[in-house]
Parts: C-alpha cells; structure tokens; sequence
C-alpha cells in the first residue's frame, strides 16, 4: 500500500530551479534511499515534503500521505504541524541545528511526546524520554537527560535527535544523513533500531546518504538524484550492483576504499543550479556525452523495476563501460616518517574532568576522560585514532592542539611549523559573518594581498569548490561544502602539523576521495605529520599508516594499518572492523532482506504500550 506519492516536485530560488520534476512513491514498510552529490537536491526534497524550506524557497507540484487529508506541498505550518513529528518524523544531519541550545535534551525529547498527546503528563513524558535515550545506547541516560546539547558528543547529540524523531511511532521517517556523527558500532545499532521499526511497525523510511554501503545494507530501492533530477531508480541491487547511468558507476568508483584500490573522484563540480546545462543535466562530466545528450532524455527501463535517465543505459545496444577516471596521479604515498625529534609528543597525558554536583551537599563526581598514554607524530606520518563515541578521541585532539589543559603530563611540539585543526562540526567553525575568502585567508599574513587572493583560489580549487564560492557566506552551503572550507583554510598557512577531527564524515563519496587525495598529497612531501580522528575505518586505512584504537579512554591497540586490519589482537578492534557495511556484501543480502530477530534491536521495546498514530 502506497504511504507517500510524489509528484512533479520542484523547489524555486525565485526563477532558479533546484530541484526539478522529482517524482517517486514510498510503500508502508517500504525504505527507499537517496544518494548523490552535495548539492544534487536531496535535502531539498525531504524538507519539501514537511514544508521545512528555508525563506526565499517555494516548492511546487504535489505530495500525498496516505491519511493526511491534503497535499504536503500546499498545507500551511498549522495543518503540516499535526503531521510533522506525529505521523512523519525527521532526522537532521546536523544535530545542533535541530536541537534547541539552551534547553537540556531531556525536556526536548519529552516535549516532542506531550506536544501530540502521546504521554500527557510532564513526569510520564520525561521517563519516556530517559527510556528513549537509553534504548539509543547513550551511556548513563539520566545524564544525558539533563545535559545541554553543547555537553555532549556529536554522536550523542544525534542519538538524541533520532529519539525525538522516533517518540511518537511514526509513520513516516525521513533520515538526511542520520549517522553521520556516529561511530561504526553505534551506526551499526541505530540502523537496526531503524530497520527494525521500519519491519515491526510497517514504518516506511526515507533515507538519505552519501554511504553507499550504509544504503544497500538498509534499502530495499534507491533514489540517484543530480542537478536536482533522479538520473536512476530501482531496486538496490540492481542499481548498486549492475549501475546503467554514468553518474551511478561514477559514484561507486568514488567510494571503492577496499586495499589497493584508488577511489576516484568524479571530474568537474557539481555546476550551480543556474548554470546546469541543457538536456542531461550530467552531460558535462561524463565521459560518454553525444549530441543527443542536449536533449532532454527520456526515463527508460533498464531493468526488472529499473528507471534510467540517459540516452546510454546499460541495456541499450550499445552498452557502455564503467566511466573512466579523470587523469591523475596515483595516490601520494606518505614519505616514511623520519628519525629525527618528533613534530608532537605526548608523554604520560591524562584528563580528568569534575561533574556539577546533584545537590549542594553530594560529593564531586570525576571522570577519566583519558588516561595516561604517550604519542609521538613525526614528519611525514599519518596517524589515525578510531574508537566509539565517549573513547576519548576528541579530547585528545583537543589537548594535542592546545584546546585544553591536561590534568597531568604534557604535549611538546618541536620547532617553529604550524599547527592548524579541522574540526568535526563546520558550521561551529566557521564565522557565519565572513567571506568564504576571508574565512580561508584568515591564517595568512597579507591576507587581503594578491598572493592571499592567489592562494585562496588554488585551496577552493583543491577542496573542489567553483571560485564564486569565495563570494558568499557559510550558511548558503551545504554540510558538506563547509567542510571543504573548513579544510582549505586550515592548508592556508601550510603547517607542520594537521589535526582532523571527522575531516570528510560530512562529505559525498565523490568529494571524499578529492580531499583525501589532497591529505595524502599534503604529507607526501614529509614534512607535516597528520592525525586523524573518525570513526570510518575505511577512512583511517585508505589514508594512513599508523593506527591507535581507544576504549573508555585507554589505548587498547596500536600499530601499522594494515597488521591491525588483518590481524587486530583485540576483541574490541574486532568488534569496530566487523561493524563496517561493506557494499559488496550488503548487495548479496538486499534480496529477500529480514531484519534480525535475535537479540532485540531495541525497536520493539521502544514502541511500547500504546504508541500509535
């Protein structure tokens, strides 16, 4: 049974259209992904539907829910407030966006609950909401409760979200990018929290990604959106596994991070929705546009279920290859690390933190944020720290770049290079009220001379970014480009050292594979030294050398990449690498998918005793 009909969706900047007759449809129990570039109009589309856009946007055509008695597309926010939360639930992609700073998350969650009547009383709402955040494994839930959001990890913030969005059983959930700040194992948990929903309560789930592993691992369709059309639909395995547009094979070569592989980034930019070209709006970047590809191209089957917009599908008489990649280099190997005083130490480092007290007269709480560890990142080495949220990974960046005092030992660094940071959340990074080429010139001396200008433009170019993009602020970017910003202005002043916080969580896999090529290209040389914290392993193999795992704190594991992948010693580095969705194998299961019955996804305790629509 249909839940959700889409038709000839289109969303305007005054006369710019940004997304363009997009037409699909969700069954109940159905999930449907969507993937694609930055900037290919899939956030457009979700906040469409729950009348989310920003002023200045308009959106057209229509959107049916099945038992909402109007069109999405015309309501007003009164009649779209008693569907939002209620019978469609959303997840944002930035968890401090959607929650409210100065009200602790507790209450947020609980009033979600009371906003729809679903627990009436402000004590029932607020168990429910602690019971909400425990089932989403957030450690120590009555904390996390009264905590602010600035209190917690961005992966715990966005567990938080998800509870908000889950409270009140939803018919409907619309996920942009909802596991994004989170480390594998937790990833690994809130996608089966969803999948088991979506199979126990026939909830359908809209799920949008630049994972295309995570995708084929929890979809049953696939949505591939660009220049604001979907250029293919069908079912995952099909498209995943046996791609007919260009664009798809392009995308899956980008994310290809399996050893001895070189994900390739796909050539050009993503053009501005003005400056799209006529006819396939993809026609610019493929290496198999003709004269008929300035025509608008026709939807055609290109197998069992299978839509393609291209003058070249797969199946047509003339099947094409998989595109080749733009010419380039190899990738830029590190330079082995020197013998020389390490560029940073860190000798017997420790950080201890003090709770608020519960009441006046309850003793001071303590918690061991990181204990004692020593680390040394020398020129020319690459050195990735992976473990779950709360392991201490970001407080160690945090003290390795003078961001915090620790509580015992010390951080040395050698000699006068720089050291700059990128940091997980772009848009808490940037100066909302600054240029783009400000932004990235900051770090510069002279930086309103014509070498700072010169220099900009080469670092935007870098990070994949057009030179207009130097004209305007953060917030007219997606996450994702502000990351790229972020990161070109931290390679401003060339330093001796790059810390990076989640560098490319935030990015599609085709911008990914240009920034890490620029990583590996930026140490090649050998004289910087980069650290890199994420919890994307894949990330940490394709682009360092050395790894440290960390648990509650402590260093349980170290090594040389590849002896830790293929022979980890701990069953916690066991448990993070078995975490990972490999594409190839989430398409060998997406036929006849079940959701895992043993051991309770935490889907079935969640929706308890009377949630209902």
């Amino acid at each position: 049974m249909t839940l959700l009909q889409v038709s000839d969706l289109t969303v305007h900047a005054g006369p710019v259209p940004l997304v363009r007759g997009v037409s699909f449809a969700v069954e109940r129990g159905e999930r449907v992904g969507v993937i694609g570039e930055s900037g290919s109009g899939k956030t457009l589309t979700a906040l469409a539907l729950l009348g989310l856009l920003d002023e200045g946007l308009r959106a057209g055509g229509g959107a049916r829910l099945d038992g909402v008695p109007f069109d999405l597309l015309g309501a007003g926010d009164r009649e779209l407030s008693t569907v939002r939360g209620r019978i469609a639930g959303m997840v944002f992609q930035e968890p401090m966006t959607a929650l409210n700073p100065v009200m602790r998350v507790g209450p947020q969650v609980a009033e979600t609950l009371r906003l729809h009547g679903t627990r009436p009383t402000r004590a029932a709402a607020r168990d429910a909401a602690v019971g909400l955040l425990e089932r989403l494994r957030l450690p120590d839930p009555e904390r996390a409760a009264r905590a602010y959001p600035h209190q917690l990890s961005g992966g715990q913030r966005q567990r938080g979200v998800l509870g908000m969005a889950l409270a009140n059983d939803p018919a409907l959930l619309i996920c942009d990018e909802p596991t994004t700040a989170l480390d594998v194992t937790v990833q690994k948990d809130i996608v089966e929290l969803i999948t088991g929903l979506s199979d126990e309560r026939d909830t359908a789930v809209l799920y949008i990604s630049h994972d295309l592993a995570l995708v084929a691992s929890v979809c049953h369709r696939v949505l591939v959106m660009y220049g604001g059309r979907i250029v293919e639909s069908g079912p995952v395995e099909q498209v995943l596994g046996s791609p007919s547009h260009p664009y798809t094979e392009a995308l899956l070569a980008a994310c290809d991070l399996s050893p001895g592989s070189h994900p390739r980034a796909i050539a050009g930019t993503v053009p501005a929705p003005a400056d799209l070209p006529a006819g396939c709006v993809f026609r610019d970047r493929c290496a198999h546009a003709d004269d008929a590809c300035a025509q608008v191209p026709p939807a055609v089957a290109a197998g069992p279920g299978t839509t393609v917009a291209c003058w070249h599908p797969r199946t047509a008489a003339a099947p094409v290859t998989a595109v080749p990649a733009p010419a380039e280099a190899p990738p830029a190997e590190a330079s082995p690390a020197g013998d020389g005083p390490p560029l940073l130490a860190a000798r017997r480092l420790t950080r201890r933190y003090t709770r608020p007290r519960r009441h006046p007269f309850a003793a001071r709480a303590h918690f061991t944020a990181l204990e004692e560890m020593d680390l040394e990142l020398r020129a020319g080495q690459r050195l990735g720290v992976v473990g779950e949220s709360g392991s201490g990974k970001t407080t160690l960046l945090r003290l390795l770049a003078g961001l915090d005092r620790p509580t015992g030992g010390s951080v040395e660094r050698a000699g006068s290079g720089g050291l700059q940071v990128v940091f997980q959340d772009p848009m808490g990074s940037l100066d909302p009220r600054m240029r783009v080429r400000d932004i990235v010139a900051e770090p510069l001396p002279g930086r309103r001379s014509p070498a700072a200008a010169e220099r900009v433009a080469e670092l935007l170019a870098s990070v994949g970014l057009p030179a207009q993009a130097a004209d305007r602020y953060p917030h007219q970017f997606s996450g994702g480009q502000r990351q790229r910003i972020a990161i070109a202005r931290a390679l401003a002043p060339r330093p001796a050292v790059l810390l990076a916080d989640e560098p490319v969580s935030a990015l599609d896999v085709s911008v990914r594979a240009q920034i890490l090529d620029v990583l590996r290209g930026v140490t090649a040389g050998g004289d910087m030294g980069l650290c890199v914290v994420s919890h994307d392993l894949g990330v940490i193999r394709y682009l360092c050398d050395t790894v440290i795992v960390m648990q509650n704190g402590k260093v349980v594991e170290s090594g040389p990449v590849e002896t830790v992948w293929n022979s980890p010693r701990h069953p916690y580095t066991e448990q993070l690498l078995q975490a990972v969705p490999v594409l190839g194998e989430a398409l060998a299961g997406a036929t006849g998918r079940q959701a895992a019955t043993a051991e309770p996804t935490g889907a079935e305790a969640l929706l308890e005793d009377g949630r209902g629509h």
